[in-house]
């Protein structure tokens, strides 16, 4: 019997004695090297902070008192806490435990956090709310941040109407391991390193109470450390200082953080199990640092992001020419902008999620300008285990408003290639190239090119066009040989800039009786819909139909999972050409739109 076995819920935990408490860390420290290692997710993070949510947990009363976890990758000992151990067999599967905190799954999970630098505001806002209902005594809200997460502004929002009313008693636990992915960038790290020193902190400058720094692996000063805080009863922030990867030698060792995040690994070595095949990541870093080599005009930008990019390469050659600003993806971009006046064309790699909090920086600070900014949206579309918060299924369907804004995306690496250094090249207005979260297939040769599309498939009795969004292509292809053993000519072609509508492409669509779009981006504002409105315009009888993701947030599940459940894999689009065609009424194809 395992003290681990005996934990179902928070109450549990709270009746254990001390002296058991150590052997619960490790247990639990164990129980996640096993689960993770054999399922993937969060690793690192993890494992450094084991005794800080133990302590944490019996200190509070969840869900009475209010546990909001920033970002929500750290917050496994927290589920392993209240009660879903046997859940781990599943972690990150389709229809199993999100790797991030749901309220779908435990009373427990407040928020489903996994946007950096969040939670101090809904912290804000609940202390508000509990004002209001006169229970503020009765229930405390607790906000564990990390010292990665503060390098985000809206940190400092909060923290600025936090500290300007006492009468909000929030807590913040400040999990202080010196990284996000990476070190903890900027004047904020070298502060929190200096504060045993100085033995004054910035928190107390804004009005807050602090405590610390408190070593975080320990349980008991933790814990007197947070009853010291409810008892201040005003908002405070207790420093603890942890170490990523805590006790699992692997993950304490790893500089560039590759066990931050992991798919399936050996635990006895941190190792993967499988070799990595060549992704999207790569051949951007590639081809990036290439371009650097050839101009030294090119300057790189990424929010925390150095690894998971790809960027690190390209820091590697070009030191001086890569800025990692922390998790701030508005200030990466204007900062873009200002290398960009200065005669710079900086490229800015984030993930595709996270692009729309910096929407207002490229829509007044970049476009307004005209300003040559490169925007690299990895993670694009489907992203997979990681679920609804990290689909990158919103860029493509919102940038496109953007006056100026063009949009590449390709559909194999020699077309990453080629678009990113025509993007490169364009010095009249900002540029995005999106592409996936995947391994990469075969290159897809074009049998031909109108306007800035490449045809893929060309047939003179065709009666549909598929328009081949990126990678999508492949999957279109698959679908025209399956239509053509139903005596269905398409032809098939891959818009490889998808904003704004190239002219040549309305003109090709306006020539068939059937135009399918098929992209891996919500069916909302999405190239088909465009093409649709184009020829509406234009008085074309053309029937446009976008196929495409529908406009809700999507569960976790593998990539190829949930693109064949929304029938975006071969059979999937030759059926749905064929069920459009079957709707047909004298002559004429429906317009619904499907999605």
């Amino acid at each position: 019997m395992t003290v681990l076995s005996e934990i179902s819920g928070p109450a549990d935990l709270k009746r254990l004695p001390a002296a058991t408490l150590d052997t619960l860390a490790q247990e639990i420290r164990q129980f996640l090297i096993d689960k993770v290692s054999g399922a993937g997710g969060h690793l690192g993070s993890n494992l450094g902070m084991v005794e800080l949510t133990i302590a944490v947990h019996r200190v509070f009363n969840s869900p009475c008192d209010v546990l909001l976890f920033d970002t929500g990758h750290q917050a496994y000992v927290h589920k392993i806490l209240t009660g879903r151990c046997a859940d781990f067999s599943s972690l990150r599967q389709s229809g199993g435990l999100s790797g991030y905190p749901s309220r779908t799954e435990s009373v427990h999970d407040v928020i489903e956090n996994s946007h950096a630098s969040t939670a101090l505001s809904y912290a804000d806002g609940l202390a508000k709310a509990f004002a209001l209902h006169g229970s503020t005594d009765r229930r405390r809200i607790v906000a564990i941040v990390g010292d990665g997460a503060l390098t985000g502004g809206m940190c400092w929002e909060a923290l600025n109407n936090l500290g300007a009313a006492p009468n909000r008693p929030v807590i913040i636990v400040l999990n202080d391991n010196g990284r996000s992915y990476s070190p903890t960038v900027g004047g904020l790290a070298r502060h929190l390193a200096a504060v045993p020193q100085t033995g004054h902190s910035v928190f107390e400058n804004l009005g807050l109470a602090y405590l610390g720094p408190v070593e975080g692996h320990d349980i008991t000063k933790v814990e007197d450390a947070l009853r010291h805080a409810c008892g201040l009863a005003r908002p405070v922030v207790v420093h603890c200082v942890t170490r990523k990867g805590s006790g699992y030698p692997p993950a304490e060792q790893d500089d560039t953080d590759h066990l931050h995040t992991v798919g399936v690994i050996d635990p006895s070595t941190g190792q993967p199990r499988h070799p990595a095949k060549p992704s999207w990541t790569s051949v951007f870093a590639e081809e990036i640092t290439a371009i650097g080599a050839e101009r030294a005009d090119v300057v790189c930008v990424t929010a925390a992001m150095l690894h998971p990019t790809g960027l690190d390469r390209f820091a590697a050659r070009f030191p001086d020419r890569i800025f990692d600003v922390g998790i701030a993806e508005q200030h990466a971009v204007t900062s873009a902008a200002g290398l960009a006046l200065g005669g710079l064309h900086p490229v800015v790699a984030l993930y595709s999620t996270f692009v729309s909090r910096a929407f207002d920086q490229l829509l007044m600070d970049v476009a307004l300008h005209r300003l040559p900014v490169t925007l690299v949206l990895d993670r694009a579309g489907v992203t997979g285990p990681d679920g609804p918060s990290h689909h990158g299924m919103w860029d493509s369907s919102i940038l496109p408003v953007v006056p100026g804004l063009r949009i590449a995306v390709p559909r194999d690496c020699t077309r990453l290639r080629e678009l990113l250094r025509e993007a490169i090249g364009i010095s009249d207005g900002p540029t995005v190239i999106r592409y996936p979260k995947s391994t990469t297939g075969p290159d897809i040769p074009a049998v031909g090119r109108i306007g800035q599309c490449d045809v893929l498939r060309n047939d003179p009795a065709a009666i549909g066009l598929l328009v081949a969004v990126g990678a999508l292509a492949g999957p279109c292809l698959t679908a025209a040989q399956e239509l053509a053993a139903h005596n269905v000519p398409v032809t098939v072609v891959n818009p490889r800039w998808i904003a704004p509508v190239d002219p040549a492409l309305l003109a090709l669509a306006a020539a068939h009786r059937l135009v399918l779009t098929v992209e891996d981006t919500t069916t909302t504002g999405a190239l088909g819909g465009r093409i649709a409105q184009a020829l509406a315009a234009a008085g074309s009888d053309t029937c446009a139909a976008t196929f495409a993701l529908p406009p809700r947030f999507l569960p976790h599940a593998t990539r190829d999972q949930i693109l064949q459940a929304h029938g975006l894999d071969g059979i999937g689009i030759a059926t749905a050409v064929l069920k459009r065609l079957a709707s047909t009424h004298r002559g004429k194809v429906t317009t619904k739109e499907i999605s």
